[in-house]
């Protein structure tokens, strides 16, 4: 099962699941439709307002066209400084009007880097074309394959139609463009700081022209419109976008000092200054996620083996059965220390992986989590003897705890 799609079913449960053990959080109210606040370490929901609604995502889509891309480099399909070429259907001159343009034109020599570029900065409509078009060969056949994706990752309300976000009917939620977010900085961290951080984008260059402009090639500089990037401290990314029918939108990620959140904001109003709430609320969020959670990483030095009875091996080694890190509130995790509760009696034969305990982790206020714990390796059955002499062994302890007051 796509552990996408496991986390969307345990959303409901993680969401608030934090806040509601303090109420005195102050939880922010929100002007726009649907928004969520994630720890992007553990995937933990720490606000949702109307998770599940379907909205149009807008230029949000393109992060799911980037994606598309940097997997076909990744597999060797495409390379970065690739020529990629332009197809009419890829000008800027072919694109619906009020289209946010990297400006494509015929007779310019662009790689794939440059349309990337074109994608995460101006969010050029003409590059999310040009840019399905070097990888299928119709619009629909790639939009298709965002659905490929989208279903490859237990998403089950995002649909796509078109590579950009111009139409209505692309849809996603909060919640699940969320849990895409992540996997996406999972799978390209490097996208963060190559073009969702660079605020600045200037085409066309000299070598983007025929020789007879490069003297004069007509460029162009346009500026990210991830405005946190310069307003909020430790933001990197990711992506805004707007149409009429879904207002705006934004996708946001920020790190400091070791915890990272993602915020979707989606639906804030399509009126004047809408980009003004949508931005107020992620501002809110941010400021609130920071002033109240952290991701907490504990160290363990390596666990002692456990006993195992009846085996050919006497001792098995032991793992957590879990990522260690976890989100917990600001105040919480300082002198932390833990222990282990262990299965009473671990009789071989002892398949790996399998739950032998729970490591508990504390702090000075009391119980942060438990984490199973599982073998690494398996043991096989002991010999006749070896399980004689262990049950003989076992036999006269379990007397020995009958007799204990």
């Amino acid at each position: 099962m796509p552990p996408l799609f496991v986390s969307l079913l345990l959303w409901l449960f993680l969401v608030e699941a934090l806040p509601a053990q303090n109420p005195a959080l102050n939880i922010p109210e929100l002007g726009s439709r649907a928004a969520v606040l994630m720890d992007a370490t553990t995937g933990t929901f720490l606000y949702v307002k109307n998770g599940d609604d379907e909205i149009p995502p807008a230029s949000l889509a393109k992060l799911i066209t980037i994606h598309i891309a940097l997997s076909e480099v990744a597999q060797g399909n495409a390379a970065l400084d690739e020529v990629v070429s332009l197809p009419r259907e890829s000008w800027a001159v072919n694109q619906p009007p009020r289209s946010s343009l990297m400006y494509l034109a015929p007779g310019q020599t662009v790689t794939l880097r440059d349309l990337l570029l074109g994608l995460a900065i101006p969010s050029g409509n003409d590059a999310a074309v040009a840019v399905a078009l070097r990888f299928a060969s119709t619009i629909p056949e790639f939009a298709e394959r965002m659905n490929q994706e989208a279903r490859r990752f237990g998403l089950l309300k995002t649909h796509f139609v078109e590579p950009s976000g111009v139409s209505e009917n692309n849809r996603t939620t909060a919640v699940e463009f969320a849990l895409f977010c992540r996997e996406y900085l999972q799978l390209h961290p490097e996208t963060l700081a190559d073009y969702h951080s660079v605020t600045e984008f200037a085409f066309p260059q000299a070598a983007n022209v025929s020789e007879r402009y490069r003297n004069k090639p007509g460029t162009i500089i346009q500026y990210n419109h991830n405005s946190f990037l310069k307003t909020f401290a430790g933001t990197d990314g990711l992506k805004t976008g707007y149409i009429d029918e879904a207002g705006h939108n934004i996708a946001i990620t920020t790190e400091r000092a070791g915890t990272r959140f993602i915020v979707v904001i989606l639906g804030a109003p399509a009126v004047y200054r809408g980009d003004r709430i949508r931005d107020e609320d992620g501002m809110k969020l941010l400021t609130w996620g920071f002033d109240h959670y952290k991701t907490l990483r504990p160290t363990l030095n390596k666990l002692p083996p456990i006993r195992v009875w009846k085996g050919k091996e006497d001792y098995v080694e032991i793992t957590p059965g879990e990522a260690l890190e976890f989100t917990t509130f600001r105040d919480r995790g300082e002198q932390l220390r833990w222990e282990m509760d262990l299965t009473p009696t671990i009789l071989a034969p002892l398949p790996q992986g399998i739950f032998v305990g729970t490591l508990v982790l504390y702090d000075a206020q009391g119980e942060l989590r438990r984490i199973p714990l599982i073998t690494t390796h398996e043991i096989e059955r002991g010999g006749f003897f070896k399980r004689l002499w262990d049950s003989i062994t076992l036999f006269f302890r379990s007397l020995g705890n009958r007799r204990t007051p």
